[in-house]
Formats: structure tokens, C-alpha cells, sequence
């Protein structure tokens, strides 16, 4: 775990760099890609997943190594043969793992966060999802066991196949010739990601797009067909943990109502969007028909808000580097209450964001509790003694968000907001 925590110390500065440079290019050139609170949330859920993975917050049904030790029959050389032959097996399984969350209706639950925003840009990348509590992905690996690849080197490899994917999620770049037979392009991915109908649940692979021409997923962005990003049912928030669990909550909600017995076991594993005829015509959920009719999620973004809403970025990140830099430093107790303090702040901040009424007093309640937290002379010890500057960065951060509490209010909602 300590090597992934240092894998990410330099992979967020890295990722962060790169979308301010994204940014910036989008000024230069007059196209811009990006929407204030829309980066923020994409920002924040790459924190959320962060955490999870961190603390390890994951059932493991079955382990690699478990079906390495079952079903090995070879054994190869550590050459570049076996690595090579490794990324291929990782890329293989991804591309399975990614329809399978695409086709059915409780796995989609584990993918639409990366697929909520309505902007397309590399932030969308580090929309990654939380509520992928239960570890099967190793199912997926069993080419790799057979093969007798050593879980060392996948370890290694998934991380750096994970990151290699980032870079492709642009409008800025076009077609890439002799490219777009060999490996997934920005202009691929465009297509994976939009919602028209001729793109939806197309181009799933993750770095060599033979997968998709394989299996026949494979579809070219077309020149008179722009794509219109998002999902059909707009998850409509800023709020990362309502995103990561808003179609469970249907499912479930769907599974209760309906009065069909089959129906009630039927739905999590239907095609993903199926619903129950009687709860579906009871209970409608709005469904974007015509994607060039689509109206963005848009909250209020006055110089106010967006001042609050970086303060606030800027010292849930303050909490989070301290957490990743300090890690091997810190007792499992630390690391959970860290992680747990990361958490609630990133829900009241977005939901702050959303312009719920009762986020400001949630931010009230939650800011009072971290103060109360490091306060405590226990605690106060822990922290200044790994680095008192952080301990003092925290507490002007929640002094200036407690403060300003009084005086701003949460944005309105932009009900009539058009797409591009």
C-alpha cells in the first residue's frame, strides 16, 4: 500500500499540472473545455477514490495470487516477455471488467461516476469510483494465472495501465492516423464517452483498441456527428458520493416498489436502464430522448462562491497531501479519522456547491468537529509533531470557511442553462 501512496505523490502533481495546462491551452485557442464546478467535482471524486483505495475499503471475493497458486502451468522467465505478455492480459481484462459495468444494472453503479460529467476533458479521467466496494476484477485475470504471471508484476503493471489512460480524455487532440488502428485515441475515447446514439457503450477498451474491433464495439467519431457527453439519467449535482451511489439507490428504491416477485431479482442484472414496467410508469425518472436538446446541470458561479469553493479545495488538498506524505508515519486509527475528516468535507463542500439549504449548516457542524478533533491535546500532539505548519495551515483554513459562513450563501441553481 505505502508503494502506491508514493505512486500517487508524484501521479497527482503530474495529472494536476497537465489539466492546468489543458486549461490554459483551452484560453489560448478560444475553446475552452471546462466548467468551474464541474472540474472541481471531477477533482474531487480522484480524492474520494484516493481514500477508499488507501484505506483499503474493499471485500476481496477472490485474489489473484489465490488463482495464481490454483491454476498456473507455466512459469516464465522475468524477461520483457513476461511483462509484455502481463500488460496484455491487464489491457484484456479491462476491456471485459469496462462492458460488463457498461451492460449490466448493478455494475453500472461502479462506472457511471466517470461517465457524469457533462464536459469532456483530462479531469474527467480522476472521476473514479467509490462504491466499487466488492473486489471481483480478478476473475478477469485468470488468462494472466494461467500464464503463471507473478502478482508482483501485476501489482506494478495495473497502476501504470490505469494512469496510462488519462491522457486520452481531450478535445484538443484529433485524429492520429496509422495510431487509431493500434491504440485507443482522444478521438475514440470521445466516442466511449458520449451519449448519442450512435456512440453510447461503444469503444471500451483501455489502451489497444483491437479489443473493440475484435468483439465488435469498436465505432470511429464521425465528422458530422458531434458527441454530447453525460448519461441519459443526469445525475444532476456537484456531489461526488451522491454520483457514486445514485443508481444503486434506484435500483433499490425500483426493486422495493415493484410488485413483480421475478422482477424485484430481475433488475440487477438486466441491461443497464432496465426498470420494471409498473414502477417505471409509477415513478418516472427523467431520460434525456434527444441529446441536442441537452440542458447542463449549472449552479450559480458568482466571484463569492468560486473564491469559497478554492478555499475550501485548497484545504481538503492541504489534509490530503499531509495524509499521503505522512502515511507510513501515521497508526491505522490516524489514517481512518484523516481519511474520514477528507470525506465529509469533500460531501459538504459540493453539496455546498449544489446550493442545498442545509449544506451550510452541515459546514457549520463539520468544520466545529475538525476543530474539536485536532484540539484535543492527544491529537494536537500527533499532528505538530509530524508538522506543525499543516496543523496551523488547517486551522486558518477552517477559522477563514467558519467565518465566511456568515456572510455567503449557497449558489442558486440555473435552471434554464443551455449546452454549447
Amino acid at each position: 500500500m505505502e508503494e502506491y501512496v508514493n505512486a500517487l505523490l508524484i501521479a497527482i502533481p503530474s495529472f494536476t499540472l497537465l489539466v492546468l495546462i489543458e486549461i490554459g491551452y483551452g484560453h489560448y485557442k478560444g475553446f475552452q473545455t471546462y466548467s468551474f464546478y464541474d472540474t472541481l467535482t471531477s477533482l474531487t471524486s480522484g480524492m474520494t477514490q484516493i481514500i477508499k483505495n488507501s484505506l483499503g475499503l474493499i471485500i476481496i471475493l477472490i485474489s489473484y495470487p489465490f488463482l495464481l497458486t490454483k491454476l498456473s502451468i507455466i512459469s516464465l522467465n522475468d524477461t520483457y516477455l513476461l511483462w509484455i505478455l502481463a500488460f496484455i492480459c491487464i489491457d484484456f481484462s479491462q476491456y471485459w471488467i469496462h462492458r460488463l459495468k457498461h451492460k449490466v444494472n448493478i455494475f453500472w453503479n461502479i462506472h457511471v461516476i466517470h461517465h457524469s460529467s457533462e464536459e469532456f476533458n483530462l479531469a474527467c479521467a480522476l472521476r473514479q469510483s467509490i462504491s466499487n466496494l466488492i473486489g471481483f476484477t480478478a476473475f478477469f485475470l485468470i488468462p494472466a494465472a494461467v500464464l503463471g504471471i507473478p502478482y508482483k508484476v501485476i501489482s506494478i503493471l495495473t497502476p501504470l495501465h490505469l494512469f496510462a489512460q488519462f491522457w486520452y480524455h481531450t478535445r484538443h487532440i484529433g485524429k492520429l492516423g496509422i495510431l487509431e488502428y493500434i491504440i485507443v485515441t482522444p478521438s475514440q475515447h470521445r466516442v466511449h464517452h458520449a451519449i448519442n446514439p450512435e456512440y453510447i457503450d461503444k469503444n471500451l477498451s483501455a489502451i489497444f483498441c483491437i479489443w473493440d474491433r475484435i468483439f465488435g464495439t469498436f465505432q470511429e467519431e464521425l465528422e458530422n456527428i458531434k458527441p454530447v457527453y453525460g448519461v441519459l439519467k443526469p445525475v444532476q449535482t456537484w456531489n461526488p458520493f451522491w454520483i457514486n451511489f445514485q443508481h444503486l439507490w434506484r435500483l433499490i428504491k425500483d426493486a422495493y416498489y415493484t410488485k413483480d416477485w421475478k422482477d424485484k431479482f430481475y433488475i440487477w442484472f438486466k441491461p443497464t436502464g432496465w426498470r420494471p414496467n409498473d414502477v417505471e410508469k409509477k415513478y418516472p425518472i427523467e431520460t434525456i430522448t434527444n441529446v441536442y436538446q441537452q440542458i447542463k446541470y449549472k449552479t450559480e458561479e458568482n466571484f463569492e462562491n468560486k473564491l469559497w469553493a478554492i478555499i475550501q479545495f485548497l484545504g481538503i488538498n492541504s489534509i490530503l497531501y499531509y495524509f499521503l506524505f505522512f502515511y507510513s508515519n501515521l497508526k491505522p486509527i490516524n489514517r481512518f479519522e484523516l481519511g474520514f475528516i477528507i470525506m465529509i468535507s469533500i460531501f459538504g463542500f459540493t453539496s455546498f456547491m449544489d446550493g442545498h439549504k442545509w449544506a451550510k449548516k452541515f459546514e457549520f457542524f463539520r468544520c466545529t468537529l475538525i476543530l474539536v478533533y485536532f484540539l484535543i491535546p492527544l491529537n494536537w500532539n500527533t499532528y505538530t509533531e509530524t508538522s506543525i505548519i499543516f496543523v496551523y495551515t488547517l486551522l486558518i483554513y477552517l477559522g477563514l470557511t467558519l467565518m465566511s459562513l456568515f456572510i455567503i450563501s449557497p449558489p442558486k441553481r440555473v435552471v434554464n442553462a443551455t449546452s454549447d
